[in-house]
């Protein structure tokens, strides 16, 4: 199962087959004070510095979220993305709840992108489905419904096949999908860990499909939280994750490190590449 997104110029593709592919989170302003400012402000540069930074960290997509009170995104969302586009050459990933924002994104974007995200509620998949057609999006879903996030695997995997099912009837192949499995934090939710990994499993045995991870989900509220980003990040490479939502320059190595004990890099090319270049920077 080959998903491919591109830029005007590059062309990523997520596959079992391929290196685990990287998804920098970081142009998103929940949390994130002077990014959050600037755009309420008007100005993008914070959101092309961060784009910058992320590539040269050795992100292959980036995600573009402008999502926050006080934000106009159906105005501010395609200027970020035309922003970024003419920043760095790889694809994006256009984060939007909003399908209004969602469409004018499209409409400005070059290439192949990956639309973040539909979810298994009503509204969502008879809004956003249509979009990601009419524009030859891929797109991720994510394992929630008008009841909310489920916190057991059943049900996960349930709209999972509901989403995958009403893309398809929409027109949309599965290779064009990703499910993100939703990750609760295991201070709050002890078994959420386990539930999400075995949710993985599922849905990759099922459906096939590619899957993704925010994986900073899971440490929210608890100390040393990029310890734990990393070991649930590896754990979910590890049993069929195949693209990650996350801080590139803090979890790159470990998924090297993965990539690499799972077979996923030759001869170990990748990883010893980006050792010397830490070298180099040190």
């Amino acid at each position: 199962m080959e998903t491919r997104v591109s830029s005007s110029s590059k062309e990523v593709i997520i596959s079992d087959n391929q290196h685990t592919v990287l998804i920098g989170e970081r142009i998103n302003p929940t949390g994130k004070k002077k990014l959050a400012e600037a755009l309420k402000d008007g100005n993008i540069d914070v959101a092309r510095e961060e784009a910058l930074a992320q590539t040269q960290a050795g992100a292959d997509i980036i995600d573009v979220n402008v999502g926050m009170f006080g934000i106009d995104e159906v105005t501010m969302l395609p200027k970020v993305v035309q922003a970024v586009m003419e920043t760095v050459d790889i694809p994006l990933c256009i984060d939007s709840s909003n399908p209004d924002a969602l469409e004018v994104a499209l409409k400005v974007y070059r290439g192949k992108p990956l639309v973040n995200s539909v979810t298994g509620e009503e509204h969502s998949l008879r809004r956003v489905l249509p979009l990601v057609k009419s524009y030859g999006a891929a797109v991720i879903g994510l394992v929630q419904d008008d009841d909310g996030i489920p916190k057991d695997t059943a049900k996960r995997v349930r709209i999972a096949h509901k989403i995958v099912e009403r893309a398809e009837m929409e027109g949309i192949p599965r290779e064009d999908l990703i499910i993100d499995c939703l990750a609760f934090s295991v201070g709050a939710e002890p078994d959420s860990g386990t539930a999400v990994i075995e949710a993985i499993r599922t849905i990759k045995a099922e459906l096939g499909v590619n899957i993704t991870l925010g994986a900073s989900n899971i440490s929210f509220g608890l100390p040393d939280r990029e310890l734990l980003n990393n070991a649930f990040a590896a754990i979910a490479v590890s049993v069929g994750a195949t693209c990650l939502i996350v801080d590139v320059a803090k979890i790159r190595p470990t998924i090297l490190a993965a990539d690499l004990v799972l077979g996923r890099d030759k001869y170990a090319r990748r990883y010893i590449e980006a050792y010397r270049q830490r070298i180099k920077q040190e």
